[in-house]
């Protein structure tokens, strides 16, 4: 698998003597890609869902849980900004949205659940550092709960992409308005925890 390099979106996660990252805490696309994250069956799906579920713009990240079938069982979206991106600050960020939807799954002795995220960012979709940082958070968050680390998504004005997978499309983008649940093609439908603690139907949209 090939990865694109571009300067991280965000300030670099160099130190001040120009090291590396502070404690190492990214993951490199070849550390990601070896770490055996399971595939997507349908990323065009799963993307459009939480598009039109969560609108996220630029620097808005959208944490996910998926049971059997790909089917959404809890979501999360929230801004993050920081003047330093690091992995352990979006670890704790990313649990801390993890523990306000959904249980945790540690007494199990093989997680059932998985975890994606998608976040929303300028430039383009070649993985930065700052993706990086995502990817470490992403790891480690899904591990302190119970949960399978599954694939890191990000969103542009130029599209979506699934680092590591090499899938993407242009539809949904940064820019796109987000289609309306009611009128995507219902798939399932069950319980959905939000972050707000609301419980609705989920409506899974179909491939546009």
């Amino acid at each position: 698998m090939t990865f694109g390099f571009a300067p991280p979106a965000t300030a670099s996660l160099t130190t001040a003597t120009g090291g590396a990252s502070r404690h190492g805490r990214l993951l490199e696309p070849s550390e990601w890609t070896a770490a055996g994250v399971p595939l997507l069956r349908n990323p065009r799906e799963v993307v459009s869902g939480l598009h039109s579920r969560h609108s996220p713009g630029p620097s808005t990240a959208v944490i996910a849980v998926l049971g059997p079938e790909e089917r959404l069982v809890a979501s999360a979206s929230f801004t993050q900004r920081s003047a330093s991106a690091d992995g352990w600050e979006y670890r704790n960020a990313l649990l801390s949205r993890l523990r306000r939807v959904i249980p945790h799954d540690l007494r199990r002795r093989t997680p059932v659940r998985t975890a994606v995220l998608m976040y929303c960012r300028d430039g383009d979709e070649r993985w930065t550092e700052e993706d990086g940082a995502w990817m470490w958070g992403l790891r480690d968050a899904c591990t302190l709960h119970g949960l399978r680390c599954g694939a890191y998504i990000t969103l542009t004005r130029g599209g979506w992409q699934v680092l590591g997978e090499g899938r993407g499309g242009r539809h949904p983008s940064a820019d796109s308005r987000p289609e309306r649940l009611g009128s995507l093609t219902e798939m399932a439908t069950l319980p959905l925890s939000t972050a707000g603690g609301a419980v609705e139907p989920l409506r899974r949209a179909a491939a546009r």
